[in-house]
């Protein structure tokens, strides 16, 4: 591990480069079983770029005992910014949670860093999320089933939808089996029940739009305060708006996609977090369109939240996204 270490700091190093500095590493006297005493933690880092970050993110983990995983590191051309991911493993009992935020503070507070997160999953509340559907299920039902079977680091304390779905539904009688609330607020366009959704997500650290076919207002953004994330059936930027496999289809295009994107007050112009593809032909009609573009829309939004919740995920510029 040390000479991964000096060999990091030596590329770090290289302030004067224009070159992209973007590498990952992996420990190389990893154990092949872990001992059960130790947790996983994950930090992310974003400053401005400097010599010998690497080295003392290291040192801040090694020093307490923890042994680093894998890291990710991206510095990119001309941008004067770093941008770093690291797991690793630590005894609790060593490194209690708070001591742990106490020294990455201050690592923080002397690179004067933009974002200094750390997570430890074991340890640390599961994100809380609130889901906002309208008709269409699919992406609705695919989170469900995946929450369920803990593959989605979340907990969803609450669905809220314009649609009304009869007590004898599929997704009714799982909210009702788990003890998940339904929120039913019809809209109008001259009221979208904006006031009463913020009421209901004012608990939650971040809002999934599994398919939910109503425009937030700038209003509703800016008061909410956290992430929004959706899921659009169409590969951004091209087919933007409603409708989107339809116009895929009228274009003849030979691939389709779905795109997982945070929510701006532009429309469906927010910076991208995940996409997904798959091929198309002449052979197909609209409704096979529709049918893999459901498909892709499912694993598209349920990776974009795992990335999202793993810390994968880090503002970029203004339309960007980093994630490792």
């Amino acid at each position: 591990m040390g000479m991964v270490v000096r060999r990091v700091s030596q590329v770090l190093g290289l302030t004067n480069s224009n070159k992209i500095r973007n590498f990952s590493f992996k420990s190389l006297d990893l154990p092949p079983l872990p001992s059960p005493s130790l947790s996983h933690g994950i930090h992310v880092f974003h400053c401005p770029d400097a010599v010998g970050i690497v080295a003392k993110l290291s040192e801040c983990i090694a020093s307490r005992g923890g042994n680093i995983l894998a890291a990710d590191v991206f510095v990119p051309q001309n941008k004067h910014v770093f941008y770093s991911r690291s797991d690793f493993v630590f005894d609790p009992v060593k490194w209690p949670r708070k001591q742990m935020e106490e020294d990455f503070l201050k690592l923080s507070q002397a690179f004067n860093a933009t974002r200094s997160v750390v997570r430890v999953p074991a340890l640390d509340p599961k994100y809380k999320i609130a889901v906002l559907a309208s008709k269409q299920d699919h992406c609705l039902v695919d989170l469900l089933h995946g929450w369920q079977d803990g593959k989605l680091p979340v907990d969803i304390t609450c669905v809220i939808s314009n649609h009304h779905r009869d007590s004898n539904t599929h997704v009714i009688r799982f909210l009702e089996r788990h003890g998940i609330p339904y929120h039913c607020l019809s809209t109008t366009n001259e009221n979208k029940r904006e006031g009463e959704i913020l009421e209901l997500v004012q608990n939650t650290d971040f809002l999934v739009l599994a398919r939910y076919m109503q425009i937030l207002s700038g209003n509703f953004i800016r008061s909410y305060g956290n992430d929004i994330i959706n899921i659009h059936h169409g590969l951004l930027p091209s087919f933007k708006g409603g409708h989107p496999s339809k116009q895929a289809f009228g274009a003849g295009v030979k691939l389709i996609g779905a795109t997982s994107h945070f929510v701006s007050e532009e429309l469906d112009s927010g910076p991208i977090i995940e996409q997904m593809v798959e091929r198309v032909s002449h052979r197909d009609d609209l409704q096979s369109f529709v049918q893999k573009s459901e498909n892709l829309e499912k694993q598209c939004l349920s990776k974009a939240i795992r990335s999202y919740c793993e810390l994968r995920v880090l503002p970029y510029e203004i339309k960007k996204t980093v994630v490792f």
